[in-house]
This record gives C-alpha cells, structure tokens and sequence, in this order.
C-alpha cells in the first residue's frame, strides 16, 4: 500500500535562492528532488520532483523545445524491455505505440519537451498520476512533478526556457 500525501517538503513554495542563472531559467536539482524557476532578486519557485532512478540520471543544460497539454505517452525501447507489462495497456497513436493523453497517462497534465541544439534529449518535465511518487529516484530519467505544479510551470516558462540539470551524485 502507498500512501498518496505528499511530503510537505515538496511542496511548491517560494524561496530565497542565489543563482548566477538569469530570471526564468529552470534548475534541477535531482539529489534533492527540487525543481526551482528562478525568479531573480535572489528568489525562486521551488517544486517537488521524482527523478530518474540507479543509472537514468542526466546532467547538462538544455531548451525547452515544445510544450504539450495533456500529452501522449510513447515508452521507448528501453522501457518495454525493463517493463513488458507495459505493453497490454498500449494503443496506436498518431506517432506509434503509447497511452492517450488524459488522467491516467503517466505523463500527467503538461510536458516540457527538454532539447539540446537540433536533438531530442528524450528528457521531459511532466506531469504524473502517481503523486505519491514525488521526492523519490523512480522515472527512466524524466523529471516527474505534480500535475497543479507542472500546470503552474508551463505556464510561467516558454518555448525557449533554459533548463539546467545539476549533476545527481558528486564523485
């Protein structure tokens, strides 16, 4: 049994926050399972994340490239392999094998599409319907938020926003 409360810690909230990072740049920091928007003047919107588990972290700095509401879900290759069972509940889609957009998609209310230059990292900011999964190392390497905030998010950061992916684990 899970619980589905949410950790207060994680919860979205406002904070004092230096960052070199100009205003509106999006920062992950997947040890801690925040996401901050900074706002400048020393301050940030900081949200709670699950982040990608034992061997799917990614660090680097890309764009927000597209954003999408209520997105499709495609699982790559990848994820099949670890997860067959996936594939009862798939359907075919515009793109190829997924899961509608809607509530139980695992890709919740909003995507951010994260690229780096003319290539897709296959790195999201999205949406969740297992809230009760924010503040733990679950996701193939996606940035997991609550749909109010990942909602609250798309909407404060557009097509163009940098997004910085802090290293997971010094060393």
């Amino acid at each position: 049994m899970h619980s589905t409360e949410i950790d207060p810690a994680y919860r979205r909230t406002e904070v004092a926050y230096a960052s070199r990072e100009p205003r509106g740049t999006i920062v992950v920091d997947p040890a801690n399972h925040y996401l901050y928007f900074v706002e400048g003047g020393g301050k940030a919107l900081r949200y709670g994340v699950a982040v990608g588990g034992e061997g799917f972290g990614w660090s680097g700095v890309a764009k927000v490239r597209s954003k999408q509401e209520w997105p499709d879900w495609y699982p790559t290759g990848d994820i099949l392999v670890r997860h067959p069972e996936l594939r009862a509940g798939l359907k075919e889609l515009p793109s190829g094998e997924g899961v509608p957009g809607g509530p139980d998609s695992p890709m919740g209310a909003r995507a951010l599409y994260l690229w780096q230059g003319n290539k897709d990292t296959l790195y999201r900011i999205h949406g969740t319907n297992e809230p009760w999964k924010i503040g733990s190392n679950v996701s193939s390497g996606c940035i997991r938020m609550l749909n109010d905030d990942v909602v609250d998010l798309y909407e404060r950061a557009p097509v163009g926003t940098k997004v910085v992916v802090l290293p997971s684990n010094l060393g």
